[in-house]
């Protein structure tokens, strides 16, 4: 959620390049900065992120950290809250992006993670946050031991078979992915699952009562058809030792390429060593050879490397120059490879029958597994629900410019996933037309965020694919290729390079761990405003590649000016979009992300639905829609459901919500209306008849006591 905070005055700490000075933080929604002339195509002077040596890089991180607590009271964080700083990004400018991740009393918090953005000058201008305002729980002393935790994370586990886990598997964490953060515990359960026989899952429980919050994979993964290629007679990086050589990557962190000798899944470097070798010419182009997987590794991850490096001046995974080992020949026939944030460290199979014993280290997977890293060192996007799929799509996304940017003769760049696998069908995913697959999503709809996230990664493969390329049958890396839309909308792309950097500055300045496909549509506009200009048509083309997915509306096409008008001249009837939710933020301005699918709330009819306040301090939020016609004739009257609940007591109104229209207060609820379900409300319309309105739903809550207002099913007629 992204909250406009009013922020403390100043700060007294310094920073690098200035004191500290506080302005009103503003979310990625809010206004940009000053942009070129509209419809420029070149990259604003200052917006590209700068190159930095790890001394840089490293000194940057120490002066965010010592910043941090001036920080944290700045945004009006809580006493018992501290700041960790992740990384720092400069612009050419000298504009900052220090990302954080948050603690409260010692406990790690999922869902805690903030980006705050700086001005040259120190000057903090802006804010987004997975988490809005500060964490609030009654206490950090569990009702259930650790034991009792991983037995309760047992029976939740879906993702595996033969579900196991001890107390010395789960950890104590402030879970707060909702609005009301809980005392939970993080266990990891291991079983048989789709990533073998030695699967992990993360299942998060309540530490009170042992519900279940959340559950997701650990090893984010290609799965499901096995991969492998031989990217041809290719030159390699390589180390030399004495009279010998190993695959040791100097050139790029250092990486070294590892066989683990078929140790298990459960332990890939159990029996694990480098490959080493008397001469420099490696492996034979088949599988006769154990080195021909490890060139195939090498190459793949050297060229991740490279565009990584290349493109966006990010030295490796985490930024600071290391190179993350890589292990081939994992397991036994397994169909599987992952990069595994927790060893920081890439693994890869075989194959197996199912896909003619291929290795699984494809250009495309060694860009794909690369890119789960750079997320994690990022946004972190977690790896379930909206927030996974768009963990895939990224992977799925860099995976594919990586094989653009290789430009290799034997596997020429692509929308296809996994095309050189040897499946059955000829390639994993399409990026071009998701639903070709007969599974993924190709459009949003409100189950996305319940399905697989390779899955659902289908959505932002869908939109990149039309931002890059547009609509329309074309070829690409001699394959056949056809930008179908959801709305049936037909346009022109931006090119693969200018979208890639539009999503690249998204993840890394503006994305956190909660977004969404609605905030990834907010962070992706802010990106491209911040590199384009807010009139461009990049802008306006990736607002029509999400509204092409049905994740919201087209901006109006900026044209050679200024923006199209909004019509004044009311119609005759109700034009209220989407007043069910069911389309997502379509057709909606909300201040924070209100329109939600959590299922820590539940809708009146269908998945989504409106979640106001609840934070148990001092807060306003608001949503609402324009260009509203009101009925010329009848009695013209707005209804909607309405579900209150609050911690307060007695008649007295201290957390509001009011009905506005054009700004005028028409109703007013508050915490003395709590219900146990929804309760229908009408506002008389008739002053309104015929006119053009805007309808707005504002919510306040006081410093102490939350109380939560759920509003589901708005209609005018």
């Amino acid at each position: 959620m992204n909250r406009k905070n009013a922020l403390a005055a100043a700060v007294a700490a310094a920073l690098a390049l200035g004191s500290v000075a506080v302005a009103t933080t503003q979310s990625t929604a809010a206004a940009p900065q000053s942009t070129t002339a509209a419809g420029t195509s070149a990259a604003r002077p200052g917006a590209g992120f700068r190159a930095m040596t790890a001394d840089a890089r490293g000194e940057a991180i120490r002066t965010a950290g010592r910043n941090a607590a001036a920080t944290a009271r700045a945004l009006g964080l809580g006493p018992d809250e501290r700041l960790v700083t992740k990384d720092v990004l400069i612009d050419a400018d000298g504009t900052r992006h220090v990302r954080y991740d948050r603690t409260y009393r010692g406990l790690f918090v999922i869902g805690g993670d903030l980006v705050v953005h700086l001005a040259k000058n120190g000057r903090i201008t802006g804010s987004d946050l997975a988490h809005q305002g500060p964490i609030r729980i009654a206490g950090t002393t569990p009702k259930l031991t650790a034991a009792d935790a991983s037995a309760a994370a047992v029976r939740h586990a879906k993702h595996v078979r033969h579900a196991k886990a001890g107390g010395k598997d789960s950890t104590l964490v402030v879970y707060a992915v909702g609005k009301v953060p809980v005392l939970a515990y993080r266990s990891t359960v291991t079983g048989a699952g789709e990533n073998g026989p030695a699967s992990r899952q993360a299942v998060i429980v309540d530490a009170s009562s042992g519900a279940p919050l959340d559950q997701y994979e650990l090893h984010q993964n290609i799965t499901g058809t096995g991969n492998g290629v031989t990217v041809g007679q290719v030159s390699i990086e390589t180390a030399q030792s004495g009279s010998g050589y190993s695959l040791t990557d100097a050139a790029h962190g250092g990486t070294v390429v590892y066989d683990s000798y078929n140790s298990p899944q459960s332990n890939p470097r159990q029996n694990a060593r480098p490959f080493s070798k008397a001469t420099n010419s490696w492996g034979n182009g088949t599988n006769s050879s154990r080195e021909s997987a490890a060139v195939d590794a090498s190459y793949g991850l050297a060229k991740t490397w490279d565009y990584y490096k290349n493109t966006f001046n990010r030295s490796g995974i985490r930024n600071d120059g290391r190179g993350a080992p890589a292990y081939v020949h994992v397991d036994n026939s397994l169909l599987n490879a992952f990069y595994d944030d927790n060893c920081f460290c890439m693994y890869f199979g075989d194959g197996s029958s199912q896909n003619g014993n291929t290795p699984v280290t494809a250009l495309d997977v060694a860009g794909h597994e690369m890119s789960h890293g750079v997320t994690a060192a990022t946004a972190n996007l977690t790896y379930s629900g909206e927030s996974g799929g768009l963990n895939e799509a990224t992977s799925d996304i860099f995976g594919s410019m990586v094989e653009f940017y290789a430009n290799n003769s034997s596997d020429p760049g692509d929308y296809y996933i996994g095309e050189k696998l040897n499946m059955t069908g000829g390639y994993m995913r399409r990026m071009d037309n998701p639903s070709a697959d007969g599974r993924s999503l190709s459009c949003w709809n409100s189950n996305a965020g319940s399905v697989d996230v390779h899955l659902s990664s289908g959505i932002g493969n869908h939109f990149f694919y039309l931002a890059a390329e547009g609509t329309g049958a074309k070829t690409i890396g001699g394959r056949s290729h056809n930008g179908t839309t959801c709305n049936n909308d037909t346009f022109a792309g931006i090119g693969k390079d200018k979208a890639a950097a539009v999503w690249y500055r998204a993840l890394s300045a503006y994305m956190t761990s909660t977004t969404n496909y609605a905030g990834a549509r907010t962070a992706t506009l802010q990106a491209a405003a911040d590199l384009y200009g807010t009139n461009s048509q990049e802008r306006y083309l990736i607002s029509k590649a999400w509204a092409a997915v049905s994740v919201g509306t087209a901006l109006p096409d900026p044209g050679p000016g200024t923006p199209t008008p909004s019509p004044t001249t009311p119609p005759g009837g109700n034009v209220l979009t989407n007043g069910s939710f069911e389309q997502g933020t379509s057709g909606w301005t909300q201040s924070q992300n209100i329109i939600t699918n959590s299922g820590q709330q539940a809708a009146r009819d269908g998945s989504w639905y409106a979640w106001m306040m609840g934070y148990g301090s001092t807060a306003s939020e608001s949503l609402s829609q324009s260009n509203i016609g009101v009925p010329s004739t009848g009695t013209p009257k707005l209804t909607f459901w309405l579900k209150t609940t609050t911690q307060e007591s007695g008649s007295t109104a201290y957390d509001t919500l009011k009905v506005n229209v054009n700004g005028t207060t028409l109703a007013t609820y508050s915490n003395a209306d709590a219900s146990s379900g929804y309760v229908q409300k009408t506002v008389d319309l008739s002053a309104y008849k015929g006119k053009t309105v805007k309808l707005e739903f504002a919510g306040t809550e006081d410093a102490y006591l939350p109380t939560v207002f759920l509003v589901d099913g708005i209609a005018i007629g």
